[in-house]
């Protein structure tokens, strides 16, 4: 005879079939020449322990490199893991937004952001993860510390913004800015993917928006874990690019600032008081940058002072009272790194 227990038995293994059949994340990596990092990327991909499917998205875009060739071998050994696009062009250049076109034939319930260069530490990261928000379907992003590495994987210092987890709030994510989490961290529903507003699709960064979106619809939690490494350094990434020189800077500066006031007008001004805060702050940068100290005296940089660990403060007041030791410093530290 057929019991209770054993239908409910049968009724538990079909779900869990179901489940171990079902795509539960869909990694969404883009690269571009990338040679040098992406079987670090790959490989630390592919070691995750999950009791789910996941899928690894990954888009070259017509790498110059090795890169599309490495990506090959990889793919003809998991071929049911992982599932490239090998662009004959570059879309980047064309003002393409990759990762839209690469997340748009995700089968995942949620989305996880790792770009070639970066790579993850813990193999239960994607698990610890989904563990988080399979349990909360109010979170809308999750993400973690990590740690700032350079070329050859060497810590340069923490992304860690809470000792402890924390969930976040819009105001602190809006304030934060693009540096408050690592890319490489986040993981997030994909129903939220499609139709982002005209504050995202506006704005000179992609990161730093789609968590003030993902933060706008739902809870930001953050996993205090090292499970990522976010690689500074490499030749031709953004930081490298765009970040490059003060005047490039400032140019961030100004497009960031256009972003806000559109994320303002979308939000009908609910979060204007973060948004002016978020603005002095990186007015606050460069002013420090070119050496204009005495813009400390006005109130609004006063009180960003104040806020600062004391590590900032003593390294602003010592460009201010000691300029030509920290040339003779920086131009040390530059002759040292070419001897190396």
């Amino acid at each position: 005879m057929f019991r209770i227990s054993d239908r409910n038995t049968a009724e538990s293994l079909k779900r869990e079939l179901i489940m171990k059949n079902k795509t539960m994340v869909s990694v969404n990596c883009i690269t571009y020449n990338h040679e040098n990092y992406i079987a670090e990327a790959l490989n630390s991909f592919i070691m995750q322990k999950t009791s789910f499917n996941y899928e690894i998205l990954i888009h070259d875009d017509a790498s110059t490199d090795r890169t599309a060739e490495i990506i090959r071998d990889y793919e003809q050994k998991y071929p049911d893991l992982i599932k490239p696009i090998y662009q004959k062009e570059n879309l980047y250049s064309k003002d393409v937004d990759i990762d839209d076109l690469n997340t748009e034939r995700a089968t995942g319930k949620y989305i996880a952001v790792c770009e070639g260069d970066d790579y993850w530490l813990d193999p239960l990261k994607l698990q610890k993860q989904v563990d988080y928000m399979e349990g909360h379907p109010e979170c809308t992003l999750c993400v973690h510390a990590a740690y700032i590495v350079n070329v050859i994987g060497r810590k340069i210092k923490p992304v860690r913004p809470s000792v402890g987890n924390k969930i976040f709030t819009i105001e602190e994510v809006i304030e934060g800015g693009g540096g408050l989490f690592a890319t490489n961290t986040m993981m997030y529903p994909r129903y939220l993917d499609p139709n982002k507003p005209d504050f995202y699709k506006k704005a000179p960064v992609t990161d730093y928006p789609l968590a003030i979106y993902l933060a706008l619809n739902g809870q930001v939690y953050y996993i205090d874990e090292y499970m990522a490494a976010y690689r500074k350094g490499v030749s031709g990434s953004w930081t490298n690019t765009e970040q490059s020189s003060l005047e490039k800077i400032i140019k961030h500066v100004d497009n960031t600032e256009k972003m806000l006031a559109h994320l303002n007008q979308y939000t009908n001004y609910q979060y204007d008081e973060a948004i002016t805060n978020k603005n002095n702050i990186n007015q606050f940068k460069i002013m420090i940058a070119q050496e204009r100290f005495e813009a400390l005296k006005e109130d609004r940089f006063k009180a960003i002072f104040k806020k600062l660990g004391k590590k900032e403060k003593t390294k602003i007041l010592i460009k201010q009272y000691f300029p030509q030791s920290v040339r003779t410093y920086k131009k040390l530290r530059k002759k040292y790194r070419l001897m190396k």
